[in-house]
């Protein structure tokens, strides 16, 4: 594992996550009588039982050469209030714990010689499940912005973009209080040249409008309203804590009207479920009415910690798939080429019937992933419509 990095991008597994570093001087920082580092503070707490813990990091910059991208990201959070029921970000979560876990595990065995000024703050194991701990425990990188504003180098990003949220909702509800993400913004309003991404669920974007516009002016600047289906009965059941389509859209609508350059990121499109002919025309008609500059799609993966929360919901909700789905993701984390052949298809067909740059959305897809999508094959109906 690249030291520094636990993450997970939008089309492969990222990983991200800054060195610990001791705490000020102001918290507790020196040893217990038993030799253990002081623990991370816990800045806040939900009558739910969401906690927020205090990460500190060295590094929030994460370079394609270290997740294997075609782009820079950085990610404020780590974990998610949203809890979707399918979100791959679950692994994330689970791999900065267990490596913050190891390490320091490893500062207390055999360690005689350690240093007060060595001592990491204590990560002891979660009680829950990861895939429970990723929207129960989320981890708050408190000096982001400051650490940002003295590591980014422009020339560095050599014409990649910089995405902010790949492994989390950087607008999630957690934001209203920590605002880090708005300090992220303003940090890169020093720049010029930049190309960014936003990816977020949350109408909350749109209280950083004036951040947006300003940013826009010296630099382009991209927001992905992620959005699976319009159909908020089915959007509820997939997204129990999720803000609800028509405030997404309205969202979407606001941006575009107040001159930011807005698409609608259909995220993820889930086989057998949200990728029907019908529900994805009526997603996309949606897009067109809000102003969206652009459409782009892309596929429901599935790695470990996420299907140990999918796959019982699946279960549950959609019982005729389930054995499907643990067919088709065995060994895998994403969908097979045809079944990914046959969607881009149709969202290029439904692309062309509303309007939209089927370019446009193919570039977008391409910074979103960091890679080009494979040119489809002739492929059935019936292949994109079921596993």
């Amino acid at each position: 594992m690249p030291s520094g990095r636990v993450d997970s991008g939008a089309a492969g597994r990222q990983i991200e996550l800054g060195d610990l570093i001791p705490q000020s001087p102001l918290l507790p920082s020196s040893p217990t009588a038993q030799g253990a580092p002081a623990p991370l503070p816990i800045l806040d707490q939900r009558t739910r039982g969401t906690k927020f813990i205090q990460l500190p990091v060295r590094s929030v910059l994460n370079n394609p050469a270290s997740t294997g991208m075609g782009f820079w990201s950085i990610n404020p959070y780590v974990g998610c209030e949203f809890g979707c029921t399918y979100c791959y970000a679950r692994d994330t979560h689970r791999w900065t714990v267990e490596r913050a876990v190891r390490r320091n595990e490893g500062t207390r065995e055999g360690n005689e010689e350690r240093t007060e000024s060595s001592i990491v703050p204590s990560f002891p194991r979660s009680l829950l499940p990861p895939e429970e701990a990723f929207e129960k425990e989320i981890l708050v990188k408190t000096d982001v912005a400051e650490v940002l504003s003295r590591t980014l180098n422009p020339a560095k990003l050599a014409g990649h973009s910089l995405v902010i949220g790949t492994a989390t909702d950087p607008y999630q509800p957690a934001e209203r209080q920590f605002q880090l993400t708005r300090r992220i913004l303003e940090v890169l309003r020093s720049y010029h040249g930049l190309s960014i991404g936003i990816i977020t669920k949350s109408a909350l974007i749109t209280r950083d409008l004036d951040v947006l516009q300003a940013l826009s002016e010296r630099n382009e600047v991209t927001v992905n309203i992620s959005l699976a289906t319009a159909d908020a009965r089915l959007a509820r059941r997939l997204e129990l804590r999720s803000p609800v389509p028509s405030a997404r859209l309205r969202a979407l609508r606001r941006l575009t009207e107040g001159g930011i350059h807005a698409g609608l990121l259909v995220a993820p499109i889930i086989p057998g479920v949200t990728d029907d002919w019908a529900g994805l025309a009526r997603l996309i008609e949606a897009a067109k009415e809000a102003g969206a500059r652009y459409v782009v799609g892309s596929a429901l993966r599935l790695g470990p910690a996420a299907r140990h929360r999918f796959l019982p919901f699946l279960t549950k909700e959609f019982p005729a798939l389930a054995e499907r789905y643990r067919r088709h993701y065995a060994g895998k984390d994403h969908v097979s080429q045809s079944y990914q052949d046959a969607l881009t298809r149709r969202l290029r067909l439904l692309q062309q019937a509303y309007g939209f740059p089927v370019d446009e959305g193919m570039r977008r897809r391409r910074q979103l992933e960091g890679r080009s999508p494979r040119k489809s094959a002739a492929t059935s109906d019936e292949q994109a419509t079921l596993l």
